[in-house]
């Protein structure tokens, strides 16, 4: 499959009273032509950092790339202009922002915020600018475009506001499609809708997809391949099957363990809702051993020493985690 995006050893960091933070420390990651990659992961753990950084919107100061490279198409985005950026951001790269009430400018109506994109980077004059608004309203089957498209955010519903933001997102039809947490607050009906959405204009429009997520019965729906993010590291990465099938890292186990649908169906029985003990460490927290110990039900004194190494074990997909040298102990039993 053809590459469209390749990040290689991307690290973030923020300047701070105390001292250089690592947000994002070594991510790696491909994104091919036409396929779903879902990055997922709690709060706190680099998802939405990794959606700013491919997009150049990081603030610097404080915040900037420390180190990496961002290959679209082959151009490293870390050393283009800000005028190139521009050109790239919303025209070839495109994204769907976590919240679209604080996304979208409440003082302009729906249908010039779809408009802008198309004037500023297909060069459509107005009356073609509001009749393309009005065809991507209709496409993203939002009811009565040719009405809509002269309201302002705050007279439609949640749902609508999200079909909205995709609308703008791929207005000008981007080979990459950003979408951070795009069902977030939505009812499970609407974002089944979203997800149903996606998928359609992905085929017919050939759009590769970048899902951010923190729920893994998205990834399961969603996803052509997964990465798992922990405290600004990737520490697994596989298609959906290998992941969801047969999670190395015990991360990824614990994400599965809360959602009972899947838990059940990968232990082999019917289990108890679960969760993860603890929250994600604090970046002054994270010491020099693995993120995850202080949560980790198998962690050992290796653990506690170094970072794990991130690589394939046997036949199996790529995970960072010391006990996948003794695979037994990241057995469990069925409740």
């Amino acid at each position: 499959m053809d590459t469209l995006l390749k990040v290689e050893n991307l690290q973030v960091e923020f300047r701070t009273r105390r001292g250089a933070a690592l947000v994002l420390n070594g991510v790696d990651f491909e994104l091919h032509a036409g396929e779903t990659l879902c990055v997922v992961g709690e709060s706190g753990c680099g998802k939405s950092m990794t959606a700013l950084a491919l997009l150049g919107l990081i603030s610097m100061p404080p915040g900037r790339v420390k180190e990496g490279r961002i290959l679209f198409q082959g151009e490293d985005l870390l050393k283009a202009s800000q005028a190139r950026l521009r050109e790239v951001r919303g025209n070839r790269i495109s994204m769907i922002f976590q919240e679209p009430m604080t996304s979208l400018n409440p003082v302009f109506t729906v249908g010039d915020q779809i408009a802008e994109s198309l004037r500023l980077h297909r060069g459509l004059d107005k009356q073609a600018a509001r009749d393309s608004a009005i065809d991507m309203l209709r496409q993203v089957g939002i009811p009565a475009p040719e009405r809509r498209v002269d309201e302002y955010p705050h007279q439609l519903s949640g749902g609508m506001r999200q079909r909205v933001m995709i609308a703008i997102a791929l207005a000008c039809q981007p080979d990459v499609l950003i979408a951070d947490e795009p069902t977030t607050a939505l009812d499970v009906t609407v974002q089944a809708q979203i997800f149903d959405l996606l998928r359609a204009l992905q085929r017919d429009k050939g759009t590769a997809i970048v899902l951010i997520t923190h729920d893994m019965g998205a990834v399961a729906e969603m996803a052509d391949r997964v990465i798992v993010m922990y405290a600004g590291r990737v520490i697994e990465q596989g298609t959906t099957d290998q992941v969801i099938g047969d999670p190395q890292h015990p991360y990824t186990r614990g994400l599965i363990a809360c959602l009972p649908e899947l838990g059940s169906s990968q232990l082999g029985a019917r289990v108890e809702l679960q969760e993860i003990a603890g929250v994600v460490p604090s970046i002054w927290e994270l010491g020099s051993g693995c993120a995850f110990r202080e949560r980790c039900p198998h962690a050992h004194d290796r653990c506690d020493q170094l970072p794990p190494l991130f690589s394939a074990h046997g036949s199996r997909h790529a995970a960072a985690c010391w006990l996948l040298e003794a695979p037994a102990a990241l057995e469990v039993s069925a409740a």
